[in-house]
Formats: C-alpha cells, sequence, structure tokens
C-alpha cells in the first residue's frame, strides 16, 4: 500500500525541477505579466487629454472670456480662437484640427443677465461615439462650474450636487487595473498548465508515471501544487506593482483578496489541466489556453464592456467566464473594501467552477491511462 501524500509531494518535487531546470521561462514568465500590466495599464484609459476645442466668440464680452477662461482652467481642454465662418467648422473636424467647436452667440452676456437659459452652442465631432460622449461631459461639468460662479446673476432655482463614490476623481486606471491584474493571472496559469500533461507525453515520461502506483488524481493534484505557489507569486507582484505605480487605491482586507485570489488561481490552473488533458502537442495546449482565457476575460467578464449592455446570450456566456467573479471581488475589495459575505456569490461560483473543472481533468486523464 502507497500512502497518497508523499506520491502527491513527488510528483509535485518533479514539477519543480522542471521548472527550475528551464531559468529563462521562468524569468519570462515573471517579466510577461509586468510587461504587461504596464502596457495595458497606461493604454487602457478612457479619459482624453488635450480635447481641442475652437471657440467663435461673438460676444466679446467680460462675460464671455470668463466663460472661455473657464474651459482653459481645466485640464482637458486645449483652447484656440477660430476666425473663419462657420460653414468652415467642418473642415476643422475633417483636418483634424478640433474635437469640438464652442460658438458664443452675440447677446450672451445681455441674455445671461435677464434669463435663467442663455443658448452656448457645441459642436462635436462623435466619429467615435464613445469619445464624443465624454467630451460632451466634460464640456457639462465646465458649464456647471460657470454656473456655480453666475448665480448671483441669477439664480438657479435647484442646486443639484452629486457625489462620486469609491472613485471621485473618475480615473479609468483605478477600474481597468484590477481587470488587468484579472485578465493576466487567468491568462498565466492557464498556461502554465496547459502544458504539463501534454509535456509528459511529448518527452515519453508519461510511460514512467503510469507504471508507477500513482492515481490519477494524485498525478493532477501534484502536478497543480508548484504552479499554485509560482502564479500566486506572479499575482502578488503584479498586483503589488498595479497598486504602486497606477496609485489604486486599497481600502479593503489584503488576506482576503490574497485567499480569494488564490481560489481564482486554483480555477485557472484547473482550467490549464483540463486542456492539457485533451490537447495532443504543448503548442495546441498553449494556442487552446489563450483562446480560452485571452478574448472571454477581455470582452465577456466586464473588463471593458459591461455585461448589462451585452445581447441576452452573450449575457448567459459569461456566467461561464471564471474572471467575470474575480473581478466581481478585486473590484470590491480594493475599490471599496467590501467584505467576504458580500463576496460570498462570485466566492462560491469560482469554488464550484474549480471544482467542476478538477473532477473533469481527473475523469479525462483516467479515461486516457485506461485508452
Amino acid at each position: 500500500m502507497h500512502k497518497g501524500k508523499p506520491l502527491i509531494l513527488s510528483i509535485a518535487a518533479k514539477e519543480v525541477l522542471h521548472i527550475l531546470k528551464d531559468p529563462r521561462s521562468l524569468i519570462i514568465l515573471f517579466l510577461m505579466p509586468i510587461l504587461q500590466l504596464v502596457m495595458f495599464g497606461y493604454a487602457l484609459k478612457m479619459e482624453i487629454q488635450e480635447i481641442k476645442i475652437g471657440v467663435i466668440d461673438y460676444s466679446q464680452s467680460p462675460v464671455s472670456r470668463q466663460l472661455i477662461d473657464c474651459f482653459r482652467g481645466s485640464e482637458f481642454f486645449t483652447l484656440f480662437s477660430f476666425e473663419g465662418e462657420e460653414d468652415a467648422i467642418n473642415d476643422l473636424f475633417m483636418q483634424r484640427q478640433a474635437h469640438a467647436v464652442m460658438i458664443i452667440p452675440m447677446n450672451f452676456a445681455g441674455d445671461l443677465s435677464r434669463e435663467p437659459l442663455v443658448d452656448v452652442q457645441f459642436i462635436i465631432d462623435a466619429a467615435d461615439p464613445n469619445a464624443g460622449t465624454i467630451i460632451r461631459n466634460y464640456i457639462n461639468q465646465v458649464i456647471l462650474t460657470f454656473n456655480e460662479s453666475h448665480q448671483d446673476l441669477l439664480p438657479i432655482p435647484f442646486d443639484i450636487r452629486g457625489t462620486l463614490l469609491y472613485n471621485p476623481d473618475r480615473k479609468s486606471t483605478y477600474f481597468f487595473v484590477p481587470g488587468i491584474v484579472a485578465l493576466l493571472l487567468v491568462m498565466i496559469s492557464a498556461l502554465l498548465t496547459s502544458i504539463t500533461i501534454t509535456r509528459e507525453k511529448e518527452t515519453g515520461t508519461m510511460e514512467q508515471i503510469l507504471v508507477s502506483p500513482v492515481k490519477p488524481h494524485e498525478i493532477i493534484i501534484g502536478k497543480v501544487l508548484p504552479y499554485i505557489i509560482l502564479a500566486f507569486l506572479i499575482g502578488i507582484i503584479i498586483l503589488l506593482i498595479g497598486i504602486v505605480l497606477f496609485q489604486v487605491p486599497f481600502e479593503g482586507s489584503a488576506l482576503l483578496l490574497l485567499i480569494l485570489s488564490t481560489l481564482y488561481i486554483i480555477t485557472a490552473l484547473s482550467l490549464g489541466l483540463m486542456i492539457s488533458t485533451v490537447a495532443p502537442t504543448q503548442q495546441v495546449a498553449m494556442m487552446l489556453a489563450l483562446v480560452a482565457t485571452l478574448l472571454p476575460t477581455f470582452l465577456l467578464s466586464g473588463f471593458i464592456f459591461p455585461i448589462s449592455s451585452m445581447p441576452p446570450l452573450l449575457q448567459y456566456l459569461t456566467y461561464l467566464i471564471p474572471a467575470k467573479y474575480y473581478l466581481f471581488i478585486i473590484r470590491g475589495i480594493i475599490l471599496k473594501g467590501s467584505t467576504f459575505m458580500q463576496l460570498f456569490f462570485p466566492t462560491l461560483f469560482l469554488g464550484i467552477m474549480s471544482a467542476v473543472l478538477l473532477v473533469a481533468s481527473i475523469r479525462k486523464f483516467s479515461t486516457n491511462l485506461e485508452s
């Protein structure tokens, strides 16, 4: 009779030797997610810097200049005076010389002193609809600031003020960096284990394992253990770099995040193992791992696009994406300080998904051994 625990540890030790004997791949494993984090972190931003606005000021009054100064005081806008006719505005957009044009009417100052509503025309280039919406929101914020400074001329009947929770500065980096961590963890973890079984097949060491008194579940668990530790270390590194480099606030429990991140890593590793049991070669396993993690996480997890705005069929498919649940967890803990009970259901789904993938991997591996 053999004891399962020593055999599992022996298989884990063998897998550790595989990892240590390839230091170049190990270095790449640590450097690749860091480089991807930096590139994604700086590239994925919803803020638009240097919004160029052409100004046509027919009023030429102190009040109109105060309105223009409000825009100049914003970090997002770059203003320039446009001396051409209104018919030439389209040329500004065609030549990409302006993102928007502000037209202040001649009677702006007089109307402002008598009426609550005064027309100021803004023409926005909305060829990119998202950018057009963001520019409009920025313009609305500046107009609100201008209105507050002129309530003494004509008081506004209602003073409406919004309160922004969790991200008052509206920095998209705070939203995207946790998503990048989720993307990199699932991708790296699945890649790590997707080649384990196929590597044994290609190197011919699978036969040695088959003649040993080792059960399928012991092989699977032994191969997963080293990669849990490795993926855990990679996860800590990219999380710390993301928080320090991009100054993302951390409101919740670091211990809770580490525990639930480990569960997410186990889910991703189990997915990689499942791929490894069906892929004939390491190259095929790596391609399947990338296809199964990169695009679904990027498009269907809520990483960038809101799930509620997707078609119903895609919304049902998101229930199969592990990163969807981890995004609730990591964003909740980092940005909102969520507790375990508040994250119970996404944690439960991750646990179920991890168990299902592990059991499926063991059964599939057992079937391969029997055949």
